[in-house]
């Protein structure tokens, strides 16, 4: 009854070049993501992350899972982001980070749950019913 064996350590899944990859979702974004050990360079599309996420709370957002995590600045992280809009491909490189930071160090995966971080947020765009002039809305009724 009482012969449980310890679950055995998760070996980190990284590639030839040093990087753990994942793919994260959120919305109708999908993002692509490389992390490996750096100085915390975030490259999205080719582009530094200050000039594709202008918004400072979509930036906020994407150093979520180094700061849960206390790993700020360790990481280099790469990113091809495409569909949805920036709230949306913020949101999926999040996903993707954290999914990609527990490849590389599976002992942060506890951390990274409990926040909420490795969940892929299912909520989407309800779609528009026949009848209706748009997913919920009804046209405007007219008694006369």
């Amino acid at each position: 009854m009482g012969t449980e064996t310890a679950p055995e350590p998760v070996e980190p899944q990284i590639d030839a070049h040093g990087r753990a990859y994942a793919t994260g979702k959120r919305k109708d974004a999908v993002a692509r993501v490389w992390v490996k050990a750096g100085v915390g360079r975030i490259t999205v599309n080719g582009r530094e992350v200050e000039t594709y996420f202008a918004r400072p709370v979509l930036r906020q957002v994407i150093q979520q899972p180094f700061q849960i995590t206390g790993r700020d600045g360790q990481f280099d992280v790469y990113v091809t982001v495409a569909g949805g809009g920036l709230s949306g491909q913020a949101g999926a490189v999040r996903h993707g980070i954290s999914k990609a930071l527990t490849r590389f160090e599976p002992e942060l995966r506890a951390v990274l749950k409990k926040n909420g971080f490795l969940t892929r947020d299912s909520r989407t765009v309800e779609r528009k019913k026949y009848g209706k002039a748009k997913a919920r809305r009804s046209f405007q009724f007219s008694k006369r």
